[in-house]
This record gives structure tokens, sequence and C-alpha cells, in this order.
């Protein structure tokens, strides 16, 4: 489903337009080398890119996963099959205290239960003993606060599904899914789709797919999903070009792409309301791209899903990572971001990297908002398959990380942020899932509850270190837990450590990293665990705040019908230049091709604008015409010197523009490495 090297997986309101003229960059503040950032964020950027109807979530019958709200008694399923030695059961905290215990009672019909009390928002394990006191069994619980109103179309809090491959063609289990999701506070939803699986040739598309089934039920229980697909189906594979990635390639003839684009977006019309056109194109795994054919991949998909639902919101084709210095050049140099209404990043990495990490993003988002739409921490697991369980420890450790997680982000300019991930899922000896193979919780789960309940309208406002207790990390919001508008402070420390406010502040509440209420008594030691300090509102600009980043000026134009394309075969691909390898010699031909996405004929010139020194291409200029959904192939000759060649690290950019008066102006840049 993914990774990275070191890990590494209802339309009330018009698509995100940012029209803002305050925040447009000039080409010649760009030329001068300048790149102004914008220190406070857009309000722009905040506001909901779709509005959808949405009620209170509530526990469904039976409650699924064994999850409560606060208020509820507690009554657990006795997991089957049970160890007939199993006499009595205990539930306990994540702090291991006893909350309840009792004899484990018969029953003939075989659908056992325990009842635990009302014990109070967290998490609970419950244990079934042997006559001798030996665990042969466990399964959790969970209970949460009860949300105070619908979860806010602005929330910043999300969470990654893969619904439709976590429970494929089962519609209850992805219902349940869709539940816990609901209950935790969560805005968006992230899906999986394998574009082979549903469309098996140019004119068979799958009909009652598991994609179908998993976006009417997240749409039902109001999530906002967001669909990601990484293949491309054999039929539409060239594979004399992509011997190597097959599948995992780009389809090289962008008007196949243009067409399932624009079939996907008016099929799932009112369920999808968000589209990844490829997952992590950037690595090997899902097919060892270049910035330029990610760019050209982004313009045809961007074209082909507006012309399905022009209310759509389309992303960035997410990396892994955050991207390089490199990548945000080409996107750049190809004017890449007219196509994309969100900058779509990954990241499983400390949430003390982030503001490094992060920056390549802030620059390519061009203003746009950044999505982190997979986001975890790499824990290894202690049991063998099929539950592949976390220790003890490293449960608590999981879910100690998603506040810190979580704040960090959106400091570093996060604009919406998907933990990875919902379901029980191991990969490389790794488990990152915040439930159990049976959909019960681990405590990360409920963390990520609370996260959705007091970040639920969340702005960060900044960070504080205090000079008192420097290992002390504050991280302040303006957000409305409980439906109230307040400022939050989440604090934990590095090591345990001593702290307090200085400053006089009103305290309305404190709350531990599960949610669980502390009264207004600030705790005398931070560590890893986050407390969420809520004070009224406008107190935590009382404090010294370091201003919380927020992606460059905003870059306005618009997108071109006419879509411009590099093709190399796939073994010429130099992914840490971010380039193709080519001969020295005196002519080297190159494939261009120029598409016309439009439902009109487009006539124009496309020019070589710029090379590098030593590099010259014959011909520099064509004159073209292209019928509606039609494509020009465009040869070119390419001769350099020995002296030109080398594709360093920030430079040597060929770059081809076209002019098509009122369709527009569009371009091509890529990089070539001479061997």
């Amino acid at each position: 489903m993914k990774k990275q090297s070191s890990v590494s997986a209802l339309f009330l309101v018009a698509c995100f337009v940012l029209l803002s003229p305050l925040a447009a960059v000039t080409w010649g503040q760009e030329a001068a080398g300048e790149r102004p950032c914008n220190r406070d964020r857009p309000k722009e950027l905040w506001r909901s890119l779709q509005e959808i109807s949405r009620e209170v979530p509530a526990p469904a019958a039976g409650h699924p996963g064994n999850v409560f709200v606060a208020g509820e008694e507690v009554i657990v399923k006795v997991p089957g099959p049970l160890s007939s030695m199993a006499v009595r059961w205990q539930a306990l905290d994540d702090r291991k205290s006893l909350v309840n215990q009792a004899t484990l009672e018969k029953s003939d019909g075989g659908n056992r239960a325990v009842t635990i009390g009302k014990p109070g928002i967290g998490w609970y394990r419950v244990e079934f003993l042997d006559a001798a006191g030996k665990v042969v069994g466990w399964t959790t619980a969970a209970v949460l606060a009860r949300l105070a109103g619908p979860v806010r179309q602005d929330s910043p809090v999300c969470v990654d599904s893969a619904t439709s491959w976590f429970a494929p063609g089962d519609a209850t289990r992805q219902e349940r899914f869709a539940q816990l999701a609901a209950l935790a506070g969560v805005n968006w939803i992230r899906d999986r789709m394998s574009w082979g699986g549903i469309q098996k040739g140019p004119e068979q598309l799958a009909q009652n797919t598991t994609y179908d089934s998993a976006a009417s039920l997240q749409a039902k229980y109001g999530l906002k999903v967001l669909q990601v697909f990484h293949d491309s189906p054999g039929w539409a594979v060239d594979k004399q070009l992509d011997e190597q990635g097959g599948a995992r390639r780009f389809t090289r003839d962008l008007r196949v792409l243009y067409r399932f684009c624009k079939t996907m977006a008016k099929r799932y019309e009112g369920r999808v309301l968000a589209w990844e056109p490829w997952n992590e194109a950037n690595i090997t795994m899902f097919g060892g791209h270049t910035i330029d054919e990610m760019c050209t991949h982004q313009k045809a998909a961007y074209l082909g899903f507006k012309a399905g639902n022009p209310n759509l919101t389309v992303c960035w084709n997410v990396y892994a990572g955050a991207g390089t210095a490199l990548h945000t050049q080409g996107v750049i140099e190809n004017e890449s971001w007219p196509y994309f209404e969100t900058y779509n990043i990954h990241s499983y990495r400390k949430p003390k990297d982030y503001v490094e990490q992060f920056a390549p993003a802030r620059e390519a988002a061009c203003g746009r908002p950044i999505w982190i739409t997979e986001c975890g921490v790499p824990l290894p697991w202690k049991t063998e398959g099929p539950w592949n369980e976390l220790s003890q420890e490293d449960e608590l450790e999981q879910a100690r990380f998603i506040a810190r997680s979580y704040a960090s982000s959106l400091f570093a300019g996060v604009n919406r942020h998907f933990f990875f991930i919902l379901g029980n899922y191991a990969e490389r000896k790794i488990q990152f899932g915040l439930l159990r193979k049976d959909q019960t919780p681990r405590p990360g789960y409920v963390a990520l509850a609370a996260v959705g309940r007091f970040l639920g309208g969340a702005r960060s406002l900044g960070r504080w270190v205090s000079e008192d207790s420097p290992s002390v990390r504050f991280y302040a919001f303006g957000s409305a837990p409980d439906g109230k508008r307040r400022d939050v402070l989440i604090v934990w420390a590095e090591k345990p450590t001593k702290w307090s406010l200085t400053e006089k502040l009103s305290v309305k509440g404190v709350y531990d990293y599960l949610g669980r209420p502390l009264g207004k008594n600030i705790p005398e030691k931070a560590d890893s665990a986050a407390v969420f300090v809520v004070l009224s509102e406008g107190q935590a600009r009382k404090l010294p705040l370091e201003p919380a980043l927020a992606s460059c000026a905003f870059r306005g134009g618009n997108p071109s019908p006419v879509v411009l394309q590099l093709q190399m075969p796939q073994s010429a691909t130099n992914l840490d230049r971010q380039a193709h390898t080519v001969e020295v010699k005196e002519g080297v031909n190159l494939d261009i091709f120029a598409y016309n996405f439009s439902d009109a004929v487009v006539s124009g010139t496309i020019n070589a604008e710029q090379a590098p020194e030593g590099y010259k291409l014959t011909p520099g200029r064509w004159e073209v015409k292209i019928e509606p959904m039609g494509r020009k192939h465009l040869p070119v000759c390419l001769s350099m010197d020995a002296s030109g060649g080398d594709a360093a690290p920030g430079g040597n950019w060929v770059k081809l523009r076209g002019e098509f008066s009122d369709a527009g102006r569009p371009v091509l840049a890529f990089r070539l490495a001479p061997k």
C-alpha cells in the first residue's frame, strides 16, 4: 500500500478557487530570487473545500468495536472462541489499574457478555483468566466523549482507512469502519481504488464493486471521502517503454487517464469529494516517476476530473515524503499550480522533524492548502499474523504520538491531517493500525477521538518553548472543543519535566492524552503523553508564541486544456537527479506530444523557450493544430556538447511553451542527464 524507504501508504459550495490578489507573487519577485511566504495563513486556506449535511455521530446498535460514549453502560461481548478454562474476567485501563472484575458467567447460547459499568472516557483491556489467574484471552473497549455537535466542516482531523481494501466486498465491515471513524470526530476519510480492478478494458467498467459500497457507506455517516489510485490497467500500459514497472507506471496516453478521471468524477459524484490521481509516484514501489512525468500526469487528471464534475476537489498526486527541492522546482518550472487545489504529502518521521521536512512542500503548494494524507508512527508488531499485535507499551506509544503529530504538523503548515491508518495493517513487521483485526480499539483510537474533539475547529496560533522548561513544548490553537470557541494548548515534554504556566491564564479545563478530564489543575510534570489545556478564547496570545508556518504566497493562473508531454523509456529514469538519462552524441531523438482536452480545435505554436548551455533542439518551434481529444507527435532532435550536459541540482531545465490564444500557454519542463 506504500511506502518511502524509512517506512513507506454533497456539494453545497463550489470547489476551492483562490483568486485573491493579496497573496499573489509576481514573476519579477521570483526572478529576483525572492520567495515571499505568508506568515499569517490566509483565511481561505482553512475554509471547507466541500460542505455536506451532517448529524451528531452516535454509537450504532450493538456498539461495533466495543466503542461507547460517556454515560453509557459498557457491555463487552466475550470474544470467541474463548478457552473453556476461562472462569473470570477483569477490566484494566491504560495504566493497568483495575476497573472492574467478576466471575465469568456461562451461557448455553454462546452470546456471552460482561458488564463493566460506566467507567468513563478511556481505553480498557478486558482479560479472561483461568482458575490460576493466567490470561487465556482478551479483548478491548473504548469510551469516547459524546460530541456536542456535528463534526465541523473545516476540521483538520482526518484519517486514512483504505476501507475498500480492508473490507473487500464486506459491506458490514465497511460500515463499521465508517461508524467508528465518525464517532472519533473525523472530517475526511481516505480510501483506496485499483484502476485495473474497476476498468477491465477500455469499455469494460465493473459495477457494484467494493469501491461503490465503501463510498456510499462512508458518505452515509457524514464522512468526506478522499479517493486515491496508484495503478494502471494492463491494457493501458506501454510495455515497451515501461518494461520494469508495468501496472505501477502511469499510462502513457494521457487521453486514457483523462477519460478514466472524467468517468470516476461522474460515477462518484456526491460520494467521493476529492481525488489524489496517484499515490507516491516518486518512489519505485509506485512506478518511480520523475517530476516532469508527475506534473504532466497531474494536468491531464485534473482536466479529466473537472470535466466530469467541476465541483470536485482535485489534489496533487501525493508524494512519499514531502518532496525534495528538485520536486518543488519541477512543480514551479512546469507551472503546475493551476492543476491542483490541495498539495498532498506523506510523513513517517518524528514530529520534531516536520518543520524542516515540509519546507519544500510549503513552497511548492503555491498558496494552496497542504494535506498530509498519510502520517503514522512505525512500531514493530509483537505477534505474528493475522493479528500482528503491538506490545502493550507500543500501543501506548502509538497513542501518545497522535496529539504530538497533529499539533506539530498543523504548526508546520498542514491544513488537513490524515492519520495512517484506521484498520489493522501490518507491513514489513510494522503495525500501523488504530483498530485490531476484529475492529476493537487500540489506545490510539481513543487518542484520535481526543484530537477530534479538541482540535475539531483548530487553527494553529503558534508554539512556545519556555526558558524555564526548555524540554516542554506548547502548541497553541484557536479551536472549538465541545462546540465552544476556545484556545487550546497541547503540551508535552521530550523527557519528564516539571512545568507550569507562569502567565495568568483563564483555564477552563485540563484533559489527558485520551481526553479524560483532569479538572482545572495543571499536572506538575509533563512527559510524552500530551495534555490538552482548554483556555478562554484569546488567552493563548498572552504567550510569546512563534507564529505558525504556512505555504508560500498564492500563485494565480488558469489551467490550459493543452497538455505537453515528454515520453522517455523507464530505463532512462534517474530519480536522484529527477532527470532522464541520454547518450551524449550528435543527436538524441526525443518524443514530445501535445494533447487537446477541450471540445474545440486549438491552433498555435510551441517553442523551445529554455535550454541549458550546450543544448540545441531541432526544430525549436512547431506550428500545431489539434482536434478535440486529439494528440500530436512532435519529434525533436537534441544535440549537446560534452561540457553542457550534466543535470546538476537546481538547474539545466529544458522548457517548452505553447502559445494557443484563448487555450492558454501550456508548459513542459524536464531535465536530462547525459551518460
